[in-house]
């Protein structure tokens, strides 16, 4: 009964979360600690704004573009812009792995981050702000569930993915480099013409230090972990190459060289795309 029971609610959720997809005006995804949040944050408090609604906060901004989920207070249910879609899009974000089934036929932007990057700051949220991990740094780096080729098997399966997808691709570098201009160029994917004003805006209130106070305030939906600790908050520190702080020459020449190695060629073009190149590996 217990096994048909929960068979049934995974079929109801499956149905639900297809429907929602199905109706979802385009998809933001990327691999975890690839600098979503950021941009995830100026959208909603740039929509919020064209729906005359104000700024958003690391709380709010679920209510604006919801998680690809279930969950009442940061998932579909918790959008709040049903009626007004023709100003606010229904935009669902994801870490999900892809599956056509999954995110059918619909637009997605997807972001990406220099690898190096991406594995110092999910070391440090896996073993300071998640407590899941023991290891030490060339430990995660080989760890297959949690390190680097976790973030390979993500990037060539959604590299394969993206062609059957009207699709746009941004880095966290070139965000950090012109946020106007890589907002301004996705706003226009999502056929939104950008209000510069606006923009400008939220992008001012979505500045790093600002969602850091926000958080080391007690801004963030619950979750246990020292907001003290600077290395354990989700706003950890926000910089472009910061890798080279903790990595030392051979971590970082083994994550270059087994990207250039593992990911496929389609894989490659997205962070190329995204101006992240391994060129001495190519």
């Amino acid at each position: 009964m217990l096994t048909t029971q929960r068979a049934l609610r995974k079929m109801e959720t499956r149905i639900k979360m297809t429907w929602a997809a199905s109706g979802a005006d385009a998809f933001l995804v990327s691999y975890p600690k690839s600098g979503r949040t950021w941009f995830r944050h100026i959208l909603s408090d740039y929509f919020s704004r064209t729906a005359h609604d104000g700024n958003v906060d690391l709380f709010r901004m679920f209510e604006v573009l919801p998680n690809f989920d279930l969950d009442p207070e940061r998932g579909i249910p918790a959008f709040r812009y049903t009626e007004q879609r023709s100003r606010v899009p229904l935009i669902l974000v994801s870490h999900l792995n892809y599956r056509h089934m999954l995110f059918l036929h619909r637009p997605v932007i997807f972001m990406v981050r220099d690898p190096r990057d991406v594995v110092v700051s999910a070391y440090f949220h896996a073993t300071r702000h998640k407590h899941r991990f023991e290891g030490d740094m060339d430990a995660f780096i080989c760890d297959y569930q949690q390190g680097l080729p976790a973030l390979i098997v993500y990037l060539n399966s959604w590299a394969k993915g993206l062609k059957h997808h009207r699709h746009a691709v941004l880095s966290y570098e070139e965000l950090t480099g012109d946020p106007v201009g890589t907002s301004s160029r996705i706003l226009r994917f999502l056929r939104h013409d950008p209000s510069a004003a606006d923009l400008e805006e939220a992008i001012e209130a979505s500045r790093f230090e600002a969602m850091r106070e926000h958080e080391v305030a007690g801004g963030l939906p619950a979750h246990v972990y020292d907001r003290g600790d600077a290395e354990s908050r989700r706003m950890r520190r926000g910089k472009v190459g910061g890798f080279a702080d903790y990595l030392t020459d051979a971590q970082a020449e083994l994550i270059e060289r087994t990207c250039s190695e593992w990911l496929t060629s389609a894989a490659k073009e997205l962070l190329c795309r995204g101006g992240i190149h391994f060129s001495r590996y190519n």
